[in-house]
């Protein structure tokens, strides 16, 4: 884990429109495959971990499900989603640290974080959301990653970084497979989860040069960089975009992590 990374979690505040605007959704098969797995009713309590801006909030909403408690850790991000559902009389935003958020224990038969519980020490995260859970209760966490295809604009992208900022090379990324692999470990070590399924999700989406930077712009990892290397960096990779027509297709990859609370007798 990088030395910056109890930062990182806090670089999305300011930038709620930016991240609305330019993130990705999360496809709608992933939400129908979380549901048949959960099996819930329409009215049973879901618990979003992290909502951001509400991205899968709107997943879960768009099959029916609405009553559900957010909490989020950024307070303009809290009131950006708080906003955005504010017709929705089952839908709660709670502006809050995770780890210490109080909640009264056995309340939800569902609890979801989309790209976000990583931030969330394990040994505090994973305890915490198996007491939440009521009996027979589903976990379902899911992450966005990165994959590096071999292409020439992908690899003079990569040039760019191993000019201004080789830390956040690509290639100094954990793969897909390594980063599903070590969060298998993560759910199941405390023993509090069973029936463990991932399931995963690929599509292709394409940006303009500057919808790619705007893009990047909204990643934790680059809003840590000074802003001069920020501006060489974007600067650099802006023009290789331009110089290949100006548009780049990027490949997307989600992760979804299903399991249910582990019953101790």
């Amino acid at each position: 884990m990088d030395v910056n990374f109890e930062e990182r979690k806090y670089t999305f505040d300011d930038i709620a429109e930016e991240y609305e605007k330019i993130r990705p959704t999360y496809p709608k098969e992933l939400f129908q495959d979380l549901f048949t797995y959960a099996n819930i009713e329409k009215e049973d309590q879901i618990l979003e971990i992290g909502c951001g801006t509400g991205k899968a909030t709107e997943g879960l909403v768009g099959f029916g499900y609405k009553q559900i408690d957010c909490i989020e850790l950024g307070e303009r991000l809290a009131q950006f989603t708080a906003s955005k559902f504010q017709n929705e009389n089952g839908i709660h935003v709670y502006q809050g640290n995770f780890e210490t958020w109080n909640q009264q224990d056995d309340l939800y038969s569902l609890a979801v974080s989309a790209t976000a519980f990583h931030f969330i020490k394990p040994e505090i995260g994973y305890p915490k959301v198996a007491n939440l859970l009521r009996k027979h209760g589903t976990m379902a966490f899911f992450w966005t990653y990165h994959i590096q295809p071999n292409t020439d604009i992908f690899r003079e992208i990569g040039d760019c970084y191993e000019e201004y900022a080789p830390h956040l090379h690509p290639n100094q990324l954990p793969t897909p497979e390594e980063l599903i692999e070590e969060r298998k470990t993560l759910t199941m070590q405390h023993d509090l989860f069973q029936d463990l399924v991932v399931k995963t999700y690929n599509w292709t989406d394409t940006y303009t040069s500057d919808e790619y930077i705007a893009l990047l712009h909204t990643q934790s990892a680059h809003r840590l960089l000074s802003k001069e290397v920020k501006e060489k960096l974007f600067y650099s990779i802006h023009n290789v975009i331009e110089n290949h027509g100006g548009k780049i297709e990027k490949p997307q990859f989600v992760a979804l992590y299903l399991a249910r609370k582990k019953e101790i007798f």
